[in-house]
């Protein structure tokens, strides 16, 4: 058997662990939904390679307004490996305990919020950390992980607490532990991860089951989308508004953050 059938027989394996969280897949959503028709957010983070899960939430084709994506670029930068900006870097504070404070800083939480956070491991302080901040604000938190894998991994927090211990609810990408899935005659090591795979599909499933229930309620979103389906007239107006209301929506995570000011008294000199 080539290496190529065994990765799509190891994702059809993966396919078969989604299929059983449809629940748990359907209650994040009606969670999300909530959030996104009381005119807020569902705050999605990830650190790492879980950023690839945030940008495939939105914005991109086939997805819709009501998402913030937090991705810090200090975390998630791994385009030049080494030097200035590196992976090294990137991996080092990835486990500096009070970051995720300092991310959170900039937003104005709400009970009404909702939270997705996303790690393979689950063990790495940041998002660790990030869940545990959603949680003591009210907010029910998903946490995306690879359950075999985070079950072997060990935390890097000093009291050992993983993402799980703070999420209302879990899913589970369906990879392997270690999540490369392809050992190759003479390679010592597995090769082709499958965590990747799995969260998509369960992002996309996540994405749809919102849409549904948003549309069921009167509120259909403005979803992306390209010409080839609406004409290039219609794909602009759903650009533009999509953006617009995202915009809205961001507006409101900045309200009353921090100290005030005159500016958020309203407190402003006519004619200036």
């Amino acid at each position: 058997m080539s290496v190529t059938q065994q990765f799509i027989d190891k994702t059809k394996e993966i396919l078969t662990v989604i299929e059983q969280q449809e629940e748990a897949i359907q209650k994040a959503a009606s969670w999300f939904a909530e959030s996104i028709l009381a005119g807020r957010m569902v705050h999605v983070f990830g650190s790492g390679h879980s950023r690839i899960m945030v940008e495939e939430m939105w914005p991109r084709y086939g997805s819709f307004p009501g998402f913030n994506p937090i991705v810090e670029l200090s975390l998630t930068f791994h385009n030049l490996v080494v030097g200035a900006n590196g992976q090294r870097q990137a991996m080092f504070l990835e486990n500096v305990p009070g970051l995720a404070a300092r991310i959170l800083r900039n937003y104005k939480l709400s009970e009404v919020d909702t939270a997705l956070v996303i790690s393979s491991s689950g063990c790495n302080v940041v998002p660790v950390e990030m869940a545990e901040l959603f949680a003591e604000s009210g907010i029910k938190v998903v946490a995306l992980v690879t359950s075999r894998h985070a079950e072997k991994s060990r935390s890097k927090r000093a009291d050992g607490k993983k993402l799980t211990d703070f999420a209302d609810l879990i899913l589970d990408t369906g990879a392997p532990a270690g999540d490369a899935m392809i050992q190759i005659p003479g390679l010592q090591t597995p090769v082709a991860p499958g965590s990747t795979v799995g969260g998509a599909i369960i992002i996309n499933s996540i994405k749809a089951e919102t849409a549904k229930l948003l549309t069921e309620a009167g509120r259909p979103p403005k979803v992306l989308t390209a010409e080839v389906n609406v004409g290039a007239e219609k794909a602009k107006e759903l650009f533009e508004s999509a953006y617009d209301e995202h915009a809205h929506r961001l507006a409101k995570l900045y309200e009353g953050v921090g100290y005030s000011s005159y500016v958020s008294k309203n407190d402003h000199v006519p004619g200036i």
